[in-house]
């Protein structure tokens, strides 16, 4: 209550990447100070030992996450540890720091509780944010998202090498790395959307897992169709990768409560929230129609809600993440998912999420 009645009509006063940046300010002081930190435990963190589940030799205490894009620095781990989240994943990290796009660049939904953004992969650059890391101590596995650099000059086989400098660097710190192959926010668009581009990343990715086994996911956009997510899971099979996350945010606006114009008036950019559930919970299906159940899941884009967190399981999700959700719902989003959970599995009599799907 206190967060939407106090906090977040305060925020939302604030240009969506000013409250964002309000909001990483105040996790530093709970990740710096013993007293805020223990205070935020005891209001946030909830576990049960029926949330727990073992991914890639990781233990996932529960398993709602943090999704990329919240912190792209990582400089908020055990912050969000506090908050009782089960994992964090870190970026789009580039292999050159990058300030990204011109301001504003970050704009709020409320009719339809979603985000458009077009930051422009901002962050400190791989080596930068890997150093940060490797001098944090944390307990829940840590993934580390990574993208090609937001430069249009970067192209072909560039691309790839400054994508596998990423990798070598992720490599040192990260539980699991996540290949962001959809990301709409740079200038050239999706160019390892297209099933020959990602077969020669992933060729070069697979050569690299062969030094360190570091499990690697790829990560895909929600507006592709059926046929093109099948031609795109079958590469990525073929290169063994270890599992998917599904979705990233989408260039789509259809069936938008916001008015035409004011979409029109804040122009391109990635939509994320509560317009995307559906998609992303169809694209799960399909991952699992196409790859089968070997391979975990994490199902992100539009969780708001238990019943939200619930369906995207049931449609064969492992784990999850939230971001947007966060911005509407508050910090205790993640309490109520993982308590809610809790509860839904022993009313069914389930021994552990696990046995839920």
């Amino acid at each position: 209550m206190f967060y939407k009645t106090l906090l977040k009509p305060f925020l939302f006063q604030l240009d969506a990447e000013k409250a964002h940046d309000a909001t990483c300010r105040a996790a530093k002081k709970v990740d710096q100070s013993k007293v805020l930190a223990s205070l935020t435990d005891s209001l946030y963190n909830f576990q049960s030992p029926l949330l727990s589940q073992s991914f890639w030799g990781h233990t996932f205490r529960n398993p709602v996450g943090l999704a990329a894009g919240f912190d792209k620095n990582g400089c908020l781990v055990n912050a969000m540890e506090t908050l009782g989240m089960g994992f964090v994943e870190v970026g789009s990290v580039t292999a050159q720091a990058s300030c990204g796009n011109p301001k504003p660049r970050a704009f709020r939904l409320p009719k339809d509780q979603a985000l458009i953004n077009r930051m422009g992969l901002n962050n400190d650059g791989a080596q930068t944010v890997v150093k940060r890391l490797q001098n944090t101590t944390f307990n829940i596995p840590l993934g580390i998202n990574i993208a090609k650099t937001h430069n249009p000059n970067i192209m072909g086989s560039k691309a790839i090498e400054d994508y596998i400098f990423s990798y070598r660097e992720a490599q040192k710190i990260a539980d699991y790395i996540t290949l962001n192959i959809s990301c709409p926010n740079t200038t050239e668009g999706k160019t390892f959307e297209d099933p020959e581009v990602l077969n020669n990343l992933l060729s070069a990715i697979q050569k690299e897992k062969g030094i360190n086994m570091v499990p690697t996911l790829v990560k895909f956009s929600p507006d592709l169709g059926h046929p093109q997510l099948e031609e795109l899971v079958n590469v990525c099979e073929t290169h063994h990768i270890d599992g998917y996350v599904a979705c990233n945010t989408s260039s789509s606006r259809r069936k938008l409560k916001t008015k035409a114009a004011q979409l029109d008036e804040i122009g391109r950019g990635g939509l994320s929230g509560a317009p995307l559930s559906s998609r992303s919970i169809r694209t799960i299906r399909w991952i699992r129609e196409i790859a089968g159940n070997r391979k975990p899941i994490i199902g992100v884009g539009g969780i708001n809600s238990f019943e939200t967190a619930l369906e995207m399981m049931k449609a064969g999700a492992n784990l999850l993440q939230v971001y947007t959700g966060l911005v509407y719902e508050g910090p205790a989003l993640v309490k109520r998912i993982n308590r809610k959970f809790a509860d839904y599995l022993e009313q069914h009599d389930l021994a552990s999420i696990g046995e839920m799907r």
